[in-house]
């Protein structure tokens, strides 16, 4: 018999009431532990933004993951950092593509069971792309918010590990990888302009580059038709 389980389930390891510190040298740890498994992209620099615009642009292109997602960097930071008995009970998240697509392929390589709730308005590519690397893919829900409730519900059931998209520590560690590249690849960068959905990136990239270069600005950027960051 299934346990019963509050309606609002709250995800441990984001937890308002008890937050979490994500500090520089959780990010040097990920970035030295995921290297060699994480593609270190290229900073390239743009003759046409930067002809548009005035200024030297350079575009960090993640989108040469294995993925095309920088998710990568924060879930096998994650995955790397479970114990022995959370990997054998698995791993189980809520995403419409991108942090799913990343779970499933490292917990591929990495012999970790991977379930993910996916809502009903994921791309069917996604979804397939998820399967083929070794996911088991749970389409439910018609927005993330119902997916998440029924992939923490799972994971309490099964005793396995939920990890977040971008509200977790590890996640948030490794995507600020990103951020120290940056500055390695581009010394004399004046601004960071990264684009933000639930704010994993930039949290990790602002507080690489704040610690490093307190005066270079960081700025977020998201779609004026789906302000979810600004909203929350």
């Amino acid at each position: 018999m299934s346990r019963t389980f509050p309606a609002e389930l709250i995800d441990p390891c984001c937890d308002p009431a008890k937050p979490i510190v994500v500090g520089m040298s959780q990010i040097t740890e990920a970035a030295y532990g995921i290297r060699g498994a994480v593609e270190k992209t290229l900073c390239r620099y743009s003759r046409a933004l930067s002809h548009a615009t005035g200024i030297e642009v350079y575009l960090k292109m993640e989108q040469t993951q294995t993925t095309g997602s920088f998710k990568e960097r924060g879930a096998r930071w994650a995955l790397m950092n479970l114990t022995a008995d959370e990997k054998k009970k698995g791993v189980y998240a809520a995403s419409a593509g991108n942090h799913a697509q990343a779970l499933c392929i490292h917990g591929n390589k990495l012999g970790i069971p991977i379930t993910v709730v996916m809502p009903r308005h994921a791309p069917i590519k996604k979804i397939a792309q998820c399967q083929q690397l070794g996911g088991n893919i749970i389409v439910k829900g018609k927005d993330i918010s119902e997916s998440r409730h029924v992939a923490l519900t799972q994971s309490l059931e099964a005793g396995g590990k939920y990890i977040n998209g971008y509200d977790h520590e590890h996640v948030i560690a490794g995507a600020g990888t990103v951020g120290l590249e940056i500055l390695d690849q581009v010394p004399d960068v004046s601004a960071v302009l990264a684009s933000v959905g639930g704010g994993g990136m930039i949290a990790g990239v602002a507080t690489a580059i704040k610690n490093l270069r307190p005066q270079v600005d960081v700025i977020s950027i998201e779609a004026d038709s789906c302000p979810s960051f600004k909203a929350g």
